[in-house]
């Protein structure tokens, strides 16, 4: 179930819209004063990862090659 975040270009109310199925009908307007004019925005993230200890100082990556090609694995930080 995506949760899709916009913001009202005309009162910068910020809010979400929640899309259960892909038959849904959702009115596209800004909850706050009902505008049409309103943009989707890239919502922030906030995550941890592993269980207890400390947290990391900062995100590495690893890449590995082999007969297919290469890939890279990113190490992000969070809770180990």
């Amino acid at each position: 179930m995506p949760i899709y975040e916009f913001k009202c270009m005309e009162c910068n109310e910020v809010f979400e819209v929640l899309c259960v199925n892909s038959d849904d009908t959702v009115a596209m307007e800004c909850k706050k004063c009902q505008s049409p004019n309103i943009e989707r925005i890239l919502s922030s993230t906030n995550f941890a990862m592993g269980s207890g200890g400390g947290a990391k100082s900062g995100m590495s990556s690893e890449t590995r090659n082999c007969s297919t090609g290469s890939c890279t694995t990113y190490n992000v930080p969070g809770v180990e």
